[in-house]
């Protein structure tokens, strides 16, 4: 039986000794702590000299690679010295296999998960090869190696830096009397005044981040503050480690060290195994020789979830201010139009249009019935739709893309377009090319919204009833149905409703849509018309979904009393004065959703908690790890329309609210509309 030594650095409370068999070769494994003291590392090696097959150092400083550049610490080089003709290593080729091994499979098992993060590095120089395999999916690197070597209150925030902040400071900190320099200046009167600055610095760092990678003793100075929600990239993680995490409310361990008889070795460890086992220097070891023991010993990266299941996503969504008249509730121009005239404010408004975009809140406390979570931010564009129509597309398309560029430095892995901006030129084709993240417009889930509301509000009146079929006992139109969302609106209300219209100028496409409905949903009545006129008396439900903005596409005052219409057309397609006409009439402009959780936002213009349904489009995706470009375009496919539905369902989202073209209503409106409708129906004396 060959002897492996793990001779550490670390306490002597930790040692062990445990049996086991690699490559066919029994092998002993002791471990002996040296408590810190390098010369008491040195009288073990010299006294385990003549029974050691191979020795693992740990917790001594490792040879690291940086750029092209490959460091050396003295101090290692001094205990390898101690036993010249023992194999003896800190593990470096081997852990920079399983560390690497760890990222690419924790990126492709759970799906994008590095996209865009905020990785913090407490140590770069000993996690540099996570942090090139970080490189291939985020930007948002981070080094604190300044804090930690200098207490300089700075973070390194690119390999390129990381590597000239190496090859500068290599020389100084291996450096026995530098060491006691730096060290001296660490705990004078001098530094300690400032202590306060730099600690409060690293702790924001460590907050701000999403991903950390560091020991577990480099994390102790946190709390649950700092550490709530974050993944921590780190190595050989104990019942007694998973506990101090688990108080700190850590979503995510990833440890790729290796496990064996049922608890952590040091990678140092492991690699002097196989070197003990095939009689090979560290040196002499090749890929082969990892791959076969990997393999053969069953190694792979642990995911832990301290807390149970718990993955946090992030997402960005652009807002823009729907008048002048928002931008008067937005210090300091609440003032400004308090004393300046209209046409002052219109200079305003115009100036506002080219500002850059800026975060207006940061969104938490989602979490879905799956334990899914995302955070995310609003982020604001300057331009009112008046100037954003007064532009041509690449005005706001500019402005979109810096949106982007600022999302992803967040941290963002999909951004969503809010109300006009996702409907100028292409509607999110030509942003979605040019974004360094996926984009949507949240149309799937706008349609979706409203037609839930439009079969809710229906329900609320009380004019039609839930039949036999399980169907509304009713008749539904869909002006406009040709089109791509009327379309997508005549599929879904033909599962829901008794007997559907169809209205459009277009006779070929009717009968076509028409015929694929009925073999979409067998048993469907349908109907088909060249325009509204003709049916629109008998409806009690009614979709617009046409293109022709401007254009009446019917007439409000055919249309009986008691109704429910939905306009799903952007921009709508029965004015506000139309709806004036009609009190016994409910016109809906969109469904707001229900986000599960504890939201915490700024005011967007609705109750605590709920979103419009183009916003929850977004927050869906991102709690579904569905980084893509979902809804792009104005052809909207029924297909995501449905499976967006059916995705909201499943990540706790609710119908939360009903809108008109004069915001959210009420129970008074729906009992006014109710009432009214009732009159009428009554035979004049």
């Amino acid at each position: 039986m060959k002897t492996v030594f793990s001779i550490s650095l670390g306490t002597s409370d930790d040692d062990y000794t445990l049996e086991t068999d690699i490559l066919g070769h029994a092998l002993r494994v002791i471990r002996i702590g040296a408590n810190g003291d390098l010369d008491q590392a040195e009288a073990l090696l010299q006294s385990i000299h003549p029974q050691a097959d191979a020795v693992g150092l740990s917790l001594a400083n490792d040879h690291y690679h940086t750029g092209q550049q490959q460091h050396e610490h003295p101090d290692t080089a001094r205990l390898k010295a101690t036993v010249p003709d023992v194999s003896v290593t800190t593990g470096t080729a081997l852990r920079g296999i399983l560390q690497e091994w760890a990222i690419r499979h924790i990126q492709s098992t759970l799906g994008h998960f590095f996209d865009n993060a905020r990785v913090l590095f407490m140590n770069g120089q000993s996690g540099y090869r996570i942090a090139k395999s970080l490189s291939e999916h985020t930007d948002n690197l981070f080094f604190a190696d300044p804090y930690t070597d200098f207490g300089v209150p700075r973070l390194l925030t690119s390999l390129k830096q990381l590597d000239s902040y190496t090859r500068l400071t290599a020389p100084i900190t291996v450096q026995p009397l530098a060491n006691r320099v730096i060290d001296s200046v660490l705990h004078s009167p001098l530094y300690r005044l400032g202590e306060g600055l730099i600690q409060g610095s690293l702790h924001n760092a460590v907050k701000d981040s999403h991903v950390i990678v560091a020991s577990i003793t480099d994390l102790e100075p946190f709390g649950h503050q700092e550490l709530d929600g974050k993944t921590v990239i780190t190595s050989r993680v104990t019942e007694a480690a998973m506990d101090w995490l688990r108080e700190r409310r850590v979503a995510m361990v990833v440890d790729y060290s290796p496990w064996l008889e049922g608890r952590p070795v040091g990678v140092n460890v492991l690699e002097a195994m196989i070197s003990a086992a095939l009689s090979r220097s560290p040196e002499q070891l090749g890929p082969d020789d990892y791959l076969e023991v990997i393999e053969a010993l069953g190694i792979e990266p642990r995911v832990l979830y301290p807390n149970g299941y718990r993955r946090v996503n992030r997402f960005a969504f652009v807002i823009h201010p729907l008048s002048q008249q928002y931008l008067t509730k937005t210090p300091p121009l609440d003032w400004i139009a308090q004393v300046s005239p209209p046409t002052v404010m219109n200079l305003v408004e115009k100036a506002v249009a080219y500002t850059p975009p800026f975060v207006y809140s940061k969104i938490s406390g989602i979490r879905s019935p799956t334990g899914d979570e995302v955070e995310g931010w609003l982020i604001t564009v300057g331009g009112t739709p008046r100037e954003i129509m007064a532009h041509g597309p690449e005005f706001t398309y500019s402005r979109l893309l810096a949106a982007a560029r600022l999302a992803k430095k967040l941290g963002a892995q999909i951004m969503g377009l809010g109300a006009f901006t996702k409907v100028v030129g292409d509607a999110g084709i030509t942003v979605a090319k040019r974004a360094p993240l996926p984009i949507t417009t949240g149309n799937s889930y706008s349609a979706s919204g409203a037609l839930w509301a439009a079969h809710d509000a229906a329900q609320r009146i009380g004019r039609v009833h839930i039949g036999d079929s399980g169907k509304m006992a009713g008749k539904a139109m869909v002006v406009g149905a040709t089109g791509a969302i009327g379309s997508v609106c005549a599929r879904l209300l033909a599962k829901a409703v008794d007997e559907i219209y169809l209205a459009a100028p277009e006779p070929a496409k009717l009968l076509a849509l028409k015929e694929s409905i009925e073999q979409e949903t067998p048993g469907a009545t349908v109907h088909i018309a060249g325009s509204a006129d003709r049916d629109v008396a008998d409806m009690d439900m009614i979709v617009t979904a046409t293109s022709g903005a401007g254009k009446r596409i019917l007439d409000i005052m055919k249309v009986k009393p008691g109704c429910v219409i939905t306009d799903v057309a952007r921009p709508l397609d029965i004015p506000a004065e139309d709806v004036a006409k009609r009190p016994d009439v409910l016109v809906i402009e969109s469904g707001e959703i229900q986000l599960p959780g504890d939201v915490q936002m700024k005011d967007i213009g609705l109750p605590k908690g709920i979103a419009y349904a183009c916003l929850a489009e977004t927050i869906v995706l991102a709690l579904e790890a569905r980084f893509e470009n979902f809804t792009l375009g104005r052809n909207i496919e029924w297909e995501n329309v449905r499976e967006i539905y059916k995705l909201g369902l499943k990540h706790g989202m609710k119908l939360a609210a009903i809108s008109g073209v004069n915001g959210v209503f009420t129970s008074d409106d729906f009992e006014r509309v109710r009432t009214l409708s009732a009159h009428a129906d009554q035979p004049d004396p």
